[in-house]
């Protein structure tokens, strides 16, 4: 008979697909150790299928408009900070897209939005980012420059989408048939997924601002208006990604 360490490794390193079949094996194994990790392992299939079906439904809007063609996924990260870009996202997914865990990326951790991203750009069928600097924010307002930044990253994609499924807004000047869904970076997997693609670009940027401007911590906050970074632009004054018409009233 195996060991309950020998038995914990097999489950440790066996893919959730093969899990079933281990339940099956040990069944009747009446070991308390070895009736935890079976308990375990019902645990991960279950929570595997509640995601498969979240999934499902997060795909009702794609569904729905899958006669239009290709379907793309338009979101913005970066709207509300003090420093630094904003950063459209552009996501066109397969038809029956099969990536798990996506959602709004406010509701995903960093490290699962790193592995998303990664995903998200082998599988999708095109992906673009458009950014809209600072100084574009000051110039034309954050709206503008919002619109400014989808229009980019909709260009830039390797493939033109029949529709496009937006977060909230209607883009000006695109004529593309636009489906503006309120919340729909939670409500649609195509949204959700430019939101995370966005959001991982947009933090990645923020991080190398923060190597060239060290005392405004950009990359713990990447540019919001928290406390020490507030403090921060009293202290030393307002740095070249700053939003100036953002942070007038702490100069």
């Amino acid at each position: 008979m195996k060991s309950i360490s020998e038995i914990t490794l097999e489950f440790k390193n066996a893919e959730i697909t093969d899990l079933s079949a281990l339940i099956a094996e040990y069944s009747v194994d009446e070991r308390g150790g070895v009736k935890k990790l079976i308990e375990g392992a019902k645990k991960k299939i279950d929570a595997l299928e509640k995601e498969k079906q979240r999934i499902y439904a997060l795909s009702e809007f794609e569904r729905q408009y899958a006669d239009c063609g290709l379907i793309c996924g338009i979101d913005e990260v970066g709207r509300g900070p003090l420093a630094g870009p904003v950063v459209a996202g552009a996501v066109i997914l397969p038809k029956d897209c099969n990536i798990l865990y996506i959602n709004d990326s406010k509701q995903v951790s960093e490290k699962m939005r790193e592995k998303l991203y990664d995903e998200i750009a082998e599988k999708a069928v095109a992906v673009a980012v458009g950014i809209a600097t600072p100084e574009r924010i000051d110039e034309i307002n954050i709206l503008q420059a919002t619109y400014e930044a989808m229009r980019e990253a909709i260009s830039k994609l390797g493939a033109k989408p029949d529709i496009l499924l937006n977060d909230a807004v209607t883009i000006p000047g695109v004529d593309i048939k636009q489906v503006p869904i309120i919340k729909g970076d939670a409500k649609s997997i195509s949204i959700g997924a430019a939101s995370i693609y966005a959001k991982v670009t947009r933090d990645r940027m923020m991080v190398e601002y923060d190597k060239l401007y060290p005392e405004y911590g950009f990359a713990k906050h990447v540019g919001y208006g928290t406390k020490d970074h507030i403090d921060a632009i009293k202290k030393y004054g307002p740095c070249p990604i700053h939003r100036r018409t953002f942070i007038k009233n702490f100069i």
